[in-house]
């Protein structure tokens, strides 16, 4: 077995499962969540252990507590397998009283009346993503997220990633079992989870059969609109360029059945209190759970996407905004994107519980970082200060070399030096 790398995932379940009776833990296959709950499981159940599954399910149509006896903390590994198993849990923290539990990971969210109660007060919910380019040891991680939002900014850090190497790691992706593979056991793995997902997860999830080639051709359009904020019907208006004819309604059926896989993962709309009345756009931002699902999809590779830098530059948007994402996650925070009727934008948004926000534009040449910055502030000025904070910090993540501080106060640093 490879070696375990340290998942900020690891402290997140671990702070959780110290409030909780339960947690769960969702995020797409591959990710690695069976391999963090295990670390922190004292015994465990795998609903998809082929030799016990049959028995498994009928256990758990007679009498589920069964498949909860065990030391505590339990894993119970794909739970939605026998979604009656969220009730079972419910009932038993109940009984219990106690915290810690259950440890409960899904790489599917079941129908909405697969369960009868939400949870709520019991099982609490946290996100496993693909590893960031920190957890896969190819970020310094000098430049702390969370410390940005700090009042005081020391700001020092230099980056190892030449393009060359952004270039490979975003094809290769965040996946676990791709890390330390070469580029191209690592290529044709991602292209095993595409083929995987259009072919069976995606028809899987909610028992409706779903044409490949459709699902394909959206996957494709997703890739191409990446970074965006593609409407439905700008998708299905592409998605007719393959020769392809797909309704508005199935393309939202099935992108309805990609997010309960944990394939898409959309970038919400920020909506800040303004100074002006200007409409703030509450379309999302195309993205996928992580970049390198666009890249295969594309059939990108190293060598294409450093020809192509209209698409690299997409592509590695979204790669920041699922290391953002990962590390937001460490202390409770969201991301958001920005953009209002008059074009202002900015590309996420960085927000925590108690308020407190920073501004996120993304920009792989330091051509563009004059422009970026006069975005940034522009924000900041329309922000209304008397009904909500200042922005903690204005930055720009690139894909240079070292990171620094402005004159105008924005910062500046590389991807491959930033961590949670």
């Amino acid at each position: 077995m490879a070696e375990y790398l340290t998942r900020i995932a690891d402290q997140v379940v671990a702070d959780a499962l110290k409030s909780a009776g339960a947690v769960l833990l969702e995020g797409p296959k591959w990710c690695g969540k069976t391999w963090t709950c295990q670390r922190l499981a004292k015994s465990a159940l795998f609903m998809q252990n082929p030799d016990e599954a049959a028995n498994y399910l009928r256990t758990a149509a007679v009498k589920p507590s069964l498949l909860l006896a065990g030391e505590t903390p339990r894993l119970l590994d794909e739970w939605q397998v026998a979604p009656v198993l969220w009730d079972a849990v419910r009932f038993a923290v109940d009984q219990r009283g106690e915290t810690g539990q259950f440890i409960l990971t899904g790489s599917a969210v079941p129908t909405d009346d697969a369960t009868t109660h939400s949870g709520t007060g019991r099982i609490v919910r946290r996100k496993m993503r693909p590893m960031s380019l920190y957890e896969s040891l190819e970020s310094t991680g000098e430049v702390s997220l969370s410390s940005l939002f700090d009042e005081e900014k020391d700001l020092q850090g230099t980056s190892t990633l030449t393009i060359e190497a952004l270039a490979s790691v975003l094809t290769r992706g965040g996946w676990p079992a791709s890390i330390g593979s070469g580029q191209f056991e690592g290529l044709r793995q991602v292209n095993d989870y595409v083929d995987a997902v259009i072919n069976t997860d995606v028809s899987r999830v909610d028992g409706m059969e779903k044409n490949p080639l459709r699902v394909r051709a959206l996957l494709r359009s997703l890739a191409r609109n990446t970074s965006t904020a593609a409407t439905i019907t700008t998708l299905r208006n592409d998605i007719a360029v393959d020769d392809t004819d797909v309704s508005e309604k199935t393309i939202a059926l099935y992108l309805n059945a990609l997010r309960r896989i944990h394939v898409v993962e959309d970038l919400l709309a920020w909506t800040p209190a303004l100074r002006s009345r200007t409409p703030v756009r509450s379309t999302p931002t195309r993205h996928f759970v992580d970049p390198s699902i666009a890249s295969a999809v594309l059939r990108s590779t190293p060598s294409r996407l450093l020809a192509d830098f209209n698409t690299f530059g997409l592509l590695f948007e979204s790669l920041c905004v699922r290391d953002l994402r990962v590390y937001a996650s460490a202390f409770d925070g969201e991301v958001f994107h920005y953009r209002d009727k008059s074009g202002l934008e900015a590309d996420a948004i960085v927000q925590l519980g108690d308020g407190r926000w920073g501004a996120v534009e993304v920009k792989m040449g330091a051509a563009e970082e004059d422009r970026a910055a006069d975005n940034l502030r522009a924000l900041a000025d329309k922000v209304d200060a008397d009904k909500m904070f200042g922005p903690s910090f204005l930055l720009i993540l690139t894909a240079g070399q070292f990171a620094y501080q402005r004159s105008d106060g924005v910062l500046v640093v590389p991807l491959g030096c930033l961590g949670p």
